[in-house]
């Protein structure tokens, strides 16, 4: 009986068929195989992607370099593929307009309950919405970006402060455009680690965050004190974001800010601006409320950002995993956030935003 001839499905050598390891049948199809050598590239490659960027060929094994855009997914063989512009065709309409540099924004109250994970994940999510390629990164302990907006993670932003864990391996992607560095409670073993960091220890953060460079936008929600790790974030950023609640003892915890954050900018040697104060949960029913933001523009004057309106879907996206935008797009918070949004890439597009420019409180 004269033995099988079949071609390799590997390198295309006609062969005779003589071993069980030489055959391979699946539902889809049959595979042949002239060598053992050529069954092992197979099955390597089975596991292997083609990076949608370069065309490189590699071994899929971290989440980063797997996203779904567009109700596709799409792979990516490094960091620097995963966070290039995308091209696109004529039919599809020209690129997204891009921030000039990355800016890194770090979103900041010493006061707890006045919206910062809130304004954190709207504003991150409403610059992905507008194009650009955002960062947004936790560094509270309490992990609320992660609730905010249903994310899991093996590796968090912990593991990148304690253990010097490569940013891009600890990266999740929450939708297009938009990456998200998580936290939980071991953060806070990460600001004890860092007290006892003998030098450098508000720079452990700008140091571990450096191979990131191609983000448009980092945005960092901190948490509601002037810990070692806030301190790291003032020390990354360029520019501060505050939001600020209408009322009288959140007006009080802003001056703190200030004074805080002159003694940093005078210890660190780091100039940090501030980017705009954001009135949150403003009524303009109550008398309070628009008191507040007339105080607050006799502080800051063309800084105090456009408000945020008292918003019950606002409240309600949370629980549902999901941004403003995703949750109530027609709603007050939607527009509300889109607003600050575009004001935001107005001010940093047209780099009105320095040093100099802050507000002198006595």
């Amino acid at each position: 009986m004269a033995a099988a001839i079949h071609d390799c499905s590997v390198c295309g050598t006609t062969f005779e068929l003589r071993f069980a390891y030489q055959v391979q049948r699946t539902p889809e199809q049959v595979r042949y195989f002239c060598s053992q050598k050529c069954q092992s590239d197979h099955l390597l490659s089975a596991a292997q992607r083609t990076c949608d960027v370069c065309g490189t060929r590699f071994d899929l094994q971290y989440a980063y370099q797997q996203a779904q855009l567009d109700g596709e997914v799409h792979y990516y063989c490094s960091t620097n593929c995963r966070t290039a512009p995308r091209t696109t065709t004529a039919a599809e309409g020209a690129s997204p307009p891009r921030a000039r540099r990355l800016r890194r924004i770090a979103v900041l109250n010493q006061k707890g309950g006045t919206g910062k994970t809130t304004t954190s994940v709207n504003v991150a999510a409403g610059l992905a919405e507008a194009g650009h390629r955002v960062l947004l990164v936790d560094l509270d302990a309490q992990g609320n970006v992660a609730v905010s907006l249903g994310l899991t993670a093996r590796r968090t932003i912990y593991h990148v402060l304690v253990e010097g864990a490569h940013p891009a391996d600890c990266i999740v992607n929450v939708s297009e455009n938009l990456d998200a560095l998580i936290s939980n409670t071991s953060l806070a073993q990460a600001e004890v680690r860092l007290v006892n960091t003998p030098r450098d220890r508000f720079k452990v953060l700008a140091t571990r965050m450096a191979p990131l460079t191609d983000y448009d936008f980092v945005i960092m929600d901190c948490g509601p004190s002037l810990s070692v790790l806030n301190q790291n974030a003032l020390t990354y950023a360029d520019h501060i974001l505050i939001p600020v609640s209408c009322d009288y003892l959140s007006l009080v915890g802003v001056k703190q800010i200030l004074r805080t954050l002159k003694k940093v900018n005078e210890l660190l040697l780091h100039p940090v601006s501030i980017l705009g104060v954001v009135p949150t949960f403003f009524d303009q029913r109550t008398r309070i409320s628009v008191e507040a933001v007339n105080t607050l523009q006799s502080y800051f004057k063309d800084r105090v950002l456009p408000c945020i309106r008292v918003n019950t879907r606002l409240k309600e996206a949370p629980s549902h995993k999901k941004t403003i935008f995703e949750y109530a797009p027609d709603s007050h918070g939607s527009e509300d956030y889109r607003v600050l949004v575009q004001r935001i890439i107005e001010l940093c597009d047209a780099g009105a935003v320095t040093a100099e420019q802050e507000a002198t409180v006595g």
